[in-house]
């Protein structure tokens, strides 16, 4: 198994797509939940006006996260990028603005892809890079409980986490604060 982690740009658009499709089902939100101003009718929203934020975002050069690649193919994804352009984020949590702290606000595995220790890779990729491009804070926004499915771990998994070094900055039962600081 080939594995490779890199960064979303113009060249990997249509493989952010073929990630993000029914197939996967993974077809509706195309990761645009942190970038609409509010929660508020987010449930309404449809397939087509998220895509079509998605595509406004690329067009004006907003690749935000990396893509895992198995063989070629995508199969997982890590949305990330400076905190505070996501003014939801910033608001929900309530956090002070720091120009400098970069978020992980959203991870997907494809369904034939779980269970096989690669979110755990991708999160350890997307971390080593951002070092080396100097990022030196990181935070998550894990949800958190028992019995939590896949689809309630958009955010990626608590014990992922913490086991990539992040510590605890603001413990809250169901939607932590981590951060990793190097």
């Amino acid at each position: 198994m080939r594995r490779a982690v890199l960064r979303f740009d113009a060249s990997r658009r249509s493989d952010f797509f073929r990630l993000h499709s029914e197939a996967n089902a993974a077809g509706w939100c195309h990761c645009i939940a942190w970038w609409v101003p509010t929660w508020e009718g987010w449930g309404e929203r449809s397939a087509s006006e998220n895509r079509r934020l998605r595509d406004e975002l690329c067009d004006r050069g907003e690749y935000d996260g990396y893509l895992l690649y198995v063989d070629g193919d995508p199969v997982g994804w890590c949305q990330i990028g400076p905190r505070d352009r996501l003014v939801k984020i910033v608001r929900q949590y309530q956090l002070f603005p720091d120009p400098k702290t970069w978020a992980i606000t959203c991870f997907f595995i494809a369904p034939s892809h779980r269970q096989k220790g690669l979110a755990s890779y991708l999160l350890h990729e997307v971390v080593r890079d951002l070092a080396k491009r100097g990022v030196r804070r990181i935070e998550a926004y894990p949800k958190c409980g028992e019995g939590l499915e896949a689809h309630d771990l958009w955010t990626g998994a608590e014990a992922m986490f913490r086991e990539a070094g992040f510590r605890v900055i603001r413990d809250d039962p169901k939607r932590p604060v981590l951060a990793l600081e190097r």
